[in-house]
């Protein structure tokens, strides 16, 4: 158990079936406890599924977490059958970077962090290539090369793994990783692997999308960043956005726009990730 004398910000999600009384129980819990709650925000799938989700932020002057657990799992959570977790804003969540040749979404994600706005720690960098050393030294992280190819995927993805597990990886970015992963490493981390794709799903996949939007004449253009599943680019979609494009765009114009739309939904994917604002529901997610 450890005491802390400075306040400090918590982080509760919550599903469970959907009943009168989950709210009360739940904030009169916190009242009893000495917490002054911040943020609340709810969803009910009723009468569909019949489930209720609450992403709940609040504050204790003093804090056991330990006995704060417990307690609440006995006097809250059993009897309203729960399933819940919480984070605490003393523990920053730790972020892999896997990356490939392709450097605006690696760019984006360290200049937020630099500035701040991205409040992780970046144990390290992962990378098939070479290309994008110098910008993770000029940051002071580490970048690990690990260069694939059909006789050593399997091999290096066990390197991938075990550089993840020493540097305690809480969750991993593919920040335009062109690697597919193999299902024992997508099954170790479950809604801990976040991907941008460079299009709005399922449209244009492959390796050439904007050329092929743009011999389509396509009027809008965007991307998607989803948690990795085995099914590819079939995970629960976190964030997406779109832009409007006409034939007057050639596909260099399609390539920039998209590069920004990609780097801009990866980051607020990554954010609502970290500031736990996601709570998945089969293969979709409930984003507060």
């Amino acid at each position: 158990m450890s005491k802390h004398t400075t306040p400090i910000t918590a982080c509760l999600l919550i599903c469970c079936p959907d009943r009168p009384g989950i709210v009360a129980g739940v904030s009169r819990f916190l009242y009893q406890s000495g917490a002054n709650i911040l943020d609340a925000s709810q969803h009910s799938t009723d009468p569909r599924e019949g489930l209720f989700f609450m992403r709940m932020e609040f504050q204790l002057d003093e804090l056991d977490k330990a006995r704060l657990e417990a307690t609440f799992q006995e006097e809250v959570a059993t009897p309203l059958h729960m399933e819940w977790k919480i984070d605490y804003s003393d523990q920053r969540k730790r972020m892999a970077i896997l990356v490939s040749a392709y450097d605006h979404c690696l760019l984006e994600l360290l200049w937020r962090w630099k500035s701040g706005e991205l409040p992780v720690e970046i144990p390290l960098v992962i990378s098939n290539h070479t290309k994008l050393e110098n910008d993770c030294s000029a940051m002071g992280i580490p970048f690990h090369y690990l260069p694939v190819n059909p006789d050593n995927k399997a091999a290096q993805e066990q390197a991938a793994i075990r550089l993840l597990e020493e540097h305690a990886i809480d969750f991993t970015v593919l920040a335009r990783y062109m690697q597919i992963l193999s299902p024992e490493f997508v099954g170790r981390y479950p809604q801990r692997i976040i991907n941008i794709h460079h299009s709005f799903l399922p449209a244009f996949a492959g390796a050439r999308p904007y050329l092929n939007a743009y011999t389509r004449g396509v009027k809008l253009i965007g991307a998607t960043a989803h948690y990795v599943t085995n099914e590819l680019d079939e995970g629960p979609i976190i964030e997406q956005d779109v832009a409007r494009v006409s034939h007057k765009h050639t596909v260099e114009d399609l390539v920039m726009l998209g590069r920004d739309i990609e780097r801009q939904v990866l980051t607020r994917a990554v954010k609502a990730h970290v500031e736990n604002r996601v709570l998945l529901h089969g293969n979709k997610t409930i984003v507060f």
